[in-house]
């Protein structure tokens, strides 16, 4: 069987709500470097060894900073032309071997399985994100774009909503094909 959908095109800011709540999800554990610099500032505060109130100020600044330093690289990948195939309406074919992302008849691009990296089922949509494993190969790039490029690795991703599935029968029979790939739990029998 072949799941033939809607046309669909992701909206930008839907792209930035996901990437961003995608890289909170992935790098929630450094929080606790301004938590624990905070607690050491407040523990040298109170013993009097080093009386100072501007580094809550430096820490929470530059936290600040961090997080908002993501949001202007995701915002940023959906102004960027390179980039701008993400944001087009495409028919997804979608069968055991690939997904066919159709721009029409006759353009458009193959997605293999292998190329998935994780599927995540939510309230209103499947979104699969795509592995940039094989375009990092063997590139040549300073420490700053590793990890930039670390820290971007879920942010290409496919987001397919119930409603461009046409029918029920389709849906039923994307979750079989998820739960064969590895994707989501174990097939039910």
């Amino acid at each position: 069987m072949i799941i033939k959908t809607k046309k669909y095109a992701l909206d930008q800011k839907t792209y930035i709500s996901l990437a961003m709540r995608s890289w909170v999800k992935n790098n929630w554990y450094w929080g606790f470097v301004p938590l624990g610099l905070i607690f050491a500032n407040a523990i040298l505060n109170v013993t009097g060894v080093y009386p100072n109130w501007w580094i809550y100020l430096v820490i929470v600044l530059l936290t600040i900073l961090y997080v908002l330093f993501w949001a202007v690289q995701f915002t940023g990948i959906t102004q960027m032309e390179q980039t701008k195939s993400l944001f087009q309406k495409y028919v997804y074919e979608i069968d055991s071997r690939q997904i066919l992302l159709k721009l029409n008849a006759r353009e458009g691009g193959i997605l293999k399985w292998d190329q998935i990296r994780s599927v995540t089922k939510d309230k209103t949509a499947y979104v699969m994100v795509v592995s940039n494993d094989q375009a990092m190969n063997g590139m040549k790039v300073n420490w700053l774009a590793k990890i930039v490029a670390k820290g971007m690795k879920n942010a290409q991703f496919l987001y397919l909503p119930y409603s461009i599935f046409t029918t029920e029968n389709e849906l039923k029979f994307m979750d079989t094909l998820l739960k064969r790939k590895g994707f989501l739990g174990e097939v039910e029998k």
